[in-house]
Order: C-alpha cells, then sequence, then structure tokens
C-alpha cells in the first residue's frame, strides 16, 4: 500500500482489527443483508436510510425482508453492533461508507443515478480525511470514476491520499437458499491501487472470496455482463416458445429434453416477462453507454424489446383462450397468482404482474390477486395507476368465481392442486402443471 500513506495504512489497521465504523447507506434487499454481514463479522454498522419507516421497524427488531431471518436482526441489535437512522449528519462519524441506492431507470429508459448522486453529495457534505466509499449500486462503467468522483470533488479532499473509493456490484439473489450474502464471491475494483487495496480488505473481513480486479471500471462491466447474459437467454427462450408454441410443440417438454444433455447447454426457463431489478434495468445502462462511444449494442436491444413484448404476449393467450370458452375478456374475472418477480420471496420490483394486470384492466377486466408472500400490492414507479389490490384468500370459492386463473409467479405455497380442481380454465406462464400430477377432468389449462 506504500508506508508514505499514513492515512491509508491507519484506516487499513482499523479494518484489519474490526475497529472501523462502517455505514451502509439504503436498507433494502441489498443494504440490509450486507448491513447484518458486518454485524455478525464483528463490525459496528450504522444503517442509513430516508425512509423512517425502515429505520423505526429496525429499531423495533422487525425485520421488514422476508426472506433474511429476523434472529439475525435481534442478535446484532442486542450485541450493539447494529443501528439505524435517518441522520445524515452522522456519516462523518464512519469509516467505511458502503452505497446500497436503486439505480433505476427514467420515463425514458435511460439510467436514473439521481439516488446515487443524492446520496454522494450528502457524503461530500461531511467527508473527512481517512473514509473509504464503497459504491455497490449497478451502473455503467465509469460511473464510479467520473460522476461519483465529480460530486465528491467539493469536499476539497484528495482522492487515493485522503480519501478512497471504489465500485464492487452486488450479487444478491433474495430467496436462494444456497448463497447467503457472504458465500457469494464479491468482485471489487479501486479507482486507484490504494482505494483497490482498502477495499479488498475491508471485503475480506466479511466474505469468503474477494476477487480483485483491475479497476472500479472492470468491475461495473462484470455486473452488467452477468445480467445482461441473463437478459438475453432469457429472451431467446422465450421467443422459442412463441414459436414452438406456433408449432404445437410443448416448450418445457424441450427444454427438458435439451437439458439432459452434460456439456454445452444451460437452462433458462420461459416466463410472463422478466422481472426483478437487475435483469430488466442493468441491460439498458450499458445500452445507454455504449452509444457515447458510437456503438449500438443490438443483441441487448432486441432481448429488452422480446422480453418487454412477453406480457402482451400473455395477455392475448388469456383473451383467446377465455374466447374458445365463448366469453369477452372484457368483464371477465381474472385470478392473478403471483405478484413477486421470483417465486417464494416477497420481493416485487420490477415484476411482469403488475404490466400484466395493467394491460387486463385495460380491456376491461375485473383483476383480483392472490400472493402468499405480498398481502398488498406496493405502489410501482411503472404503475403508478394501478388501484389499491390486497391478496385475496386462495378458496375454493374465490378460484370458481374467476373466469380464468393466471399463474404468474409459482410460488411453492400455493396449493395447485387445489386450483386445478376448482377453476374452469387456468392459464400456465411458468409450466408448473407440467410438473405436478394432473387431476382428471380438471381445468382446462393453456400454456403462456
Amino acid at each position: 500500500m506504500g508506508e508514505s500513506n499514513q492515512v491509508a495504512a491507519r484506516l487499513a489497521q482499523r479494518i484489519d482489527q474490526g475497529e472501523a465504523k462502517v455505514a451502509v447507506i439504503g436498507l433494502g434487499y441489498v443494504g440490509l443483508p450486507i448491513a447484518l454481514s458486518y454485524a455478525h463479522a464483528g463490525f459496528s454498522v450504522l444503517g442509513f436510510d430516508i425512509d423512517v419507516r425502515k429505520v423505526e421497524s429496525l429499531a423495533a427488531g422487525e425485520c421488514y425482508i422476508q426472506h433474511l431471518d429476523p434472529q439475525r436482526l435481534i442478535s446484532a441489535l442486542e450485541a450493539g453492533r447494529f443501528a439505524a437512522t435517518h441522520d445524515f449528519d452522522r456519516l462523518a462519524e464512519m469509516d467505511v461508507l458502503v452505497i446500497c441506492v436503486p439505480t433505476p431507470l427514467d420515463a425514458h429508459r435511460q439510467p436514473d443515478l439521481s439516488y446515487v448522486l443524492a446520496t454522494t453529495q450528502e457524503i461530500a457534505l461531511r467527508l473527512r480525511v481517512g473514509q473509504l466509499i464503497l459504491l455497490e449500486s449497478t451502473t455503467y462503467p465509469g460511473t464510479t470514476d467520473t460522476d461519483v468522483v465529480e460530486s465528491l470533488a467539493g469536499a476539497g479532499l484528495r482522492l487515493g491520499e485522503e480519501y478512497f473509493l471504489a465500485f464492487s456490484p452486488e450479487r444478491e439473489d433474495p430467496g436462494n437458499p444456497d448463497f447467503q450474502t457472504t458465500d457469494i464471491p464479491k468482485v471489487v475494483g479501486g479507482v486507484d491501487a490504494v482505494s483497490g487495496d482498502l477495499a479488498e480488505a475491508f471485503y475480506r473481513q466479511a466474505f469468503q472470496q474477494v476477487e480483485r480486479v483491475s479497476s472500479a471500471r472492470v468491475a461495473e462491466a462484470a455486473k452488467l455482463m452477468e445480467n445482461i447474459f441473463r437478459a438475453v437467454n432469457i429472451a431467446l427462450v422465450n421467443e422459442l416458445k412463441v414459436v414452438y408454441d406456433r408449432m404445437g410443440i410443448d416448450i418445457w417438454e424441450v427444454l427438458d429434453a435439451a437439458a439432459t444433455k452434460p456439456f454445452g447447454f444451460m437452462r433458462f426457463n420461459p416466463g410472463p416477462g422478466w422481472g426483478g431489478h437487475c435483469i430488466p434495468i442493468d441491460p439498458f445502462y450499458l445500452s445507454w453507454k455504449a452509444r457515447e462511444y458510437g456503438v449500438t449494442p443490438r443483441f441487448i436491444e432486441l432481448a429488452g424489446q422480446v422480453n418487454i413484448e412477453m406480457t402482451a404476449y400473455v395477455v392475448e393467450k388469456v383473451m383467446l383462450a377465455l374466447n374458445d370458452q365463448g366469453k369477452a375478456l372484457r368483464g371477465s374475472r381474472i385470478l392473478v397468482l403471483g405478484l413477486a418477480y421470483k417465486p417464494d420471496v416477497d420481493d416485487p420490483r420490477e415484476s411482469p404482474a403488475f404490466e400484466v394486470i395493467h394491460r387486463l384492466l385495460e380491456l376491461g377486466a375485473e383483476v383480483v390477486y392472490h400472493d402468499p408472500h405480498i398481502p398488498r400490492a406496493p405502489a410501482m414507479r411503472s404503475w403508478p395507476d394501478l388501484p389499491a389490490l390486497t391478496s385475496q384468500p386462495l378458496t375454493e370459492a374465490e378460484i370458481g368465481a374467476a373466469d380464468a386463473v393466471l399463474v404468474v409467479t409459482d410460488h411453492k405455497a400455493v396449493d395447485y392442486a387445489l386450483v386445478e380442481r376448482s377453476a374452469s380454465l387456468i392459464i400456465d406462464t411458468r409450466g408448473v402443471y407440467g410438473r405436478l400430477e394432473r387431476a382428471a377432468g380438471g381445468a382446462t389449462i393453456v400454456r403462456a
């Protein structure tokens, strides 16, 4: 690290001895697991969030993220290693500041860095000598070493000598029982070598494996690479679903057959669209940035187009299935199963369910939903005009009252056998009824 940099040496010593005070800014699906992981590793952690309700819930020992073990929060509070606040003046007390705020798209599907920049401006007002700042919010290459550096410039401190800056992409997979936060290898790249050294040392205190790369830009690009790979393959299998459907071929049987090959094939399953905070958003960050360099990333844009169009395909399948039963979509009651973007979590971010519901309502359908993990449909940035909906109990009467049941998210907690016995028509976007024993004389089932 260089003995001449005494500021960096002192911070490195505090990190190595577990004495560094850690701030985590943004206590959502990324920030809260990070905060609790460092509290568990023995660090003193202070979480920051502008949402007062989150701060109050955490202070009361109430964990609002369903897939996190609430005992982790309670243990951290009891040990005095974790607290939450909305007082950003306390940032000056911290040694390491981890930024975990949203990076959405705006109304024109362009990157919205407003949350990152608002956060870094708050930091700049309080930035002191000897602090390490780590950005974990997914973004395009160059954000950390240009946008963030410029936002912090007003503090008047020298980067790499008086304060330090690095990027490390979050890799949370909510609801995945096989990988907890600190089990997942952590990629990190510094804006300069000293910042990279400090960031690597910090992450090694809690993560089992840390992969150091040469720069923040490489780390930013690696995160986009991961999610663009998934987005393109999801689009491919969704497009093939439409093609095979026209041919009268079951995509799920095709995938089962293809997956028997032990090499050269990686399975992706089709669905009603894409969801979550990463896959529908991150590819457009690179697509937008690439234009600055005179490049049009056609694969990314085509994948986006295919995945966005899947919700229209699903609604069309609902309409045609009802038509086959002599019913119009207008006035029909549709029971949507699942609001979350993936199975067995309470995370609705960018879920295709909301666009499907929006389209059904526009066409005159009556829509109700059931989701065992989301009792009340939250307000969503992309669909601000949706009516307030609450999850309906999945009873025989509720299912029977629906003209069609639409499976959007395949939660394990749903009694699909009951649904099949009680429904007259099921539109299945997740291949659920190819995985279950079918009841004789059950509902008409249409794949979508």
